[in-house]
């Protein structure tokens, strides 16, 4: 039941004492957990929370692929995990935040750092990871290049850079393919 198609409902909601108003309030946040750590961010938090937030995220993306890295066995399957874990961790900061510029540079930094060449043969079962890992990767990228695209000049002026190494670095891999059929650019 959407709200919008309840005129009535809307109409006697506004018309409810204040103090049941805010018991009614209250409950209804508590049952969503990202909106509670949305308020709270809105109402309680300010520019150095945001700053705070985005450099733990920083933080733990690049722990987390020193340690992917180092692995004794490098693999496209656990690459995969990792970016989309990074990646709803990332999301989860947006909802929370909604601030544009910092996830736009969260998920620049991490496309970044995600390996791309992987040697594993057609035969490998893990060849399909692989090519998931491609799609997923120039898919992120496209992701990424529709939220550049409505920002302000001046912010896509200081994140073109970044952007040009990441579309790089799509290109001289095996997605490139993909970024074609994708109509990604090859330089911005």
């Amino acid at each position: 039941m959407l709200l919008s198609e309840h005129k009535d409902l809307k109409l006697a909601i506004r018309s409810l004492p204040e103090k049941e108003k805010d018991k009614l309030l209250l409950r209804l946040i508590a049952k969503d957990k990202v909106l509670t750590e949305h308020l709270h961010f809105k109402l309680l938090e300010d520019e150095q929370d945001l700053a705070d937030r985005h450099e733990a995220l920083i933080t733990l993306i690049d722990t987390g692929m020193i340690e992917l890295l180092n692995s004794r066995k490098l693999t496209s399957k656990d690459t995969l995990a990792k970016m989309r874990g990074f990646l709803g961790q990332i999301n989860h900061h947006f909802k929370v935040t909604k601030d544009i510029s910092s996830d736009i540079e969260l998920r620049l930094h991490l496309l970044a750092l995600i390996p791309m060449a992987f040697n594993e043969s057609i035969f490998s079962p893990l060849y399909k990871f692989n090519e998931k890992l491609m799609v997923y990767f120039v898919k992120s990228t496209q992701s990424v290049l529709n939220k550049y695209y409505r920002m302000h000049e001046d912010l896509q002026f200081d994140l073109r850079e970044q952007l040009n190494d990441i579309l790089n670095k799509i290109y001289t891999n095996k997605s490139e393919a993909v970024a074609r059929e994708l109509g990604l650019p090859k330089e911005l």
